[in-house]
């Protein structure tokens, strides 16, 4: 049998090689529309999660394409309230927001300067020097009484003040007092706690990050300066726990590592979640009471673009990736070219969690060792890469004939 023979290729042959090239395009144009689709909703695909567990040996890799691999920006209080107040006048900026909601919008996030209420004159006895005049103060040529917006009274302090015109919340009422001024005072004052009590969202943060100590750990005066007296909490035992979980993890050799590892790692998250979990629920509560400021018309002017991110451009290759290699395949245009795009592009998609042995398995049902589905798709793309297929049936073949055409003839 000559060479030439060797490189026939038969009409059914070509067909079914022309069949599988369009389930591939087919494939990866509908799943590249359907991402771009979901932008429009609620929520969003993303890469992240996907990106965020990689395994393998360039798990870090593809973990620091998120630019935040470890969801750490949602525990630092610097890092959220320069985000939130740079959102803030983005949303406002976008739907032209005029002064009053401008003024609700940034005491939504922020906060108020102050709270105020009206009051004649303090009762007789009442101090509000010390460390409660850096709180609250009483402006006589105002008459009003104001807290401070940014410290905010305590309970301990607010029954301080009440005592010291002989109240007690637990079991009178202002009336009880009989004096106008003092009843005036009560009531000014328990106007003025509640009126405070209602947070900003930042205020809501920094209260969850660096308030509580549950989360931001506490120190015992008793014993500060000793071991015993720093409780830590949890923000500094998740990052504590991913610093010797990568240590564990660059040491790890046998099967009996990686389950513990395994075990870790899930662990690990689950206290991510925790301490996240918070932190994002403010955020969304946030931009939908912002939400709710804005007019019909304003709502018209469609939804506020998201930042440009390491993951949010990681996103947008991706989906515009799968679609346009997609296209390209179905169509048969530029079909070497896309099918060599389309294998890398896949590769990467394995390699972040490849079947290797002595890694973890990656998630799902499937069970596999080196080759797995996406591999298969891999070495299809590549033979495609080799094959004229667009030739057979595509717009390949058409700009084929031109090109043909306008070749000189040498038979003679």
């Amino acid at each position: 049998m000559s060479d030439y023979d060797y490189r026939k290729i038969g009409v059914i042959a070509c067909i079914a090689l022309v069949v599988v090239r369009l389930a591939l395009g087919w494939q990866l144009l509908y799943e590249g529309l359907w991402k771009l689709d979901s932008q429009k909703t609620s929520s969003p695909w993303t890469a992240e999660p996907y990106l965020k567990n990689a395994t393998g040996p360039l798990r870090e890799h593809f973990r620091n394409m998120t630019g935040d691999p470890n969801d750490l920006k949602y525990l630092d209080y610097d890092t959220i309230e320069a985000r939130w107040k740079g959102w803030a006048q983005q949303f406002a900026a976008h739907y032209g927001l005029d002064e009053r909601q401008q003024r609700q919008l940034l005491e939504s996030v922020v906060g108020r300067e102050d709270f105020r209420v009206e009051l004649e004159q303090l009762p007789e006895g009442v101090d509000l020097g010390g460390s409660l005049g850096k709180v609250i103060r009483f402006v006589p040529e105002e008459k009003r009484l104001i807290i401070d917006g940014k410290e905010h009274l305590t309970p301990k302090e607010k029954q301080t003040l009440l005592k010291q015109v002989g109240f007690d919340e637990a079991t009178m009422q202002p009336e009880d007092l009989q004096d106008p001024v003092k009843i005036n005072f009560v009531k000014a004052l328990l106007s003025l706690y509640k009126s405070q009590s209602n947070l900003s969202f930042l205020e809501q943060a920094r209260a969850t990050l660096q308030g509580d100590p549950e989360m931001a750990g506490s120190v015992d005066e008793r014993q500060q300066g000793t071991l015993d007296g720093q409780r830590l909490g949890k923000i500094e035992i998740y990052r504590n726990r991913l610093a010797r979980y990568e240590q564990n993890l660059a040491k790890a050799k046998t099967h009996f590592d990686h389950d513990h590892l395994n075990y870790d790692w899930k662990e690990i998250q689950g206290l991510r979640s925790e301490l996240i979990t918070p932190i994002k629920g403010l955020e969304a509560d946030m931009k939908w009471k912002a939400e709710k400021l804005l007019s019909t018309d304003q709502m018209a002017r469609g939804p506020l673009p998201q930042p440009m991110t390491s993951q949010r451009d990681i996103d947008l290759k991706t989906m515009w990736a799968l679609t346009i290699i997609g296209g390209l395949l179905l169509a048969g245009l530029a079909t070497r070219i896309a099918a060599l795009a389309g294998a890398f592009l896949l590769f990467n998609f394995y390699m972040a969690y490849p079947p290797f042995p002595g890694y973890p398995e990656p998630p799902g049902v499937e069970h596999a060792i080196i080759v797995n589905k996406v591999f298969i798709e891999v070495l299809m793309l590549l033979t495609f890469v080799f094959l004229p297929s667009g030739r057979w049936f595509g717009i390949d073949a058409i700009f084929a004939r031109i090109f043909m055409r306008n070749q000189p003839d040498d038979r003679y």
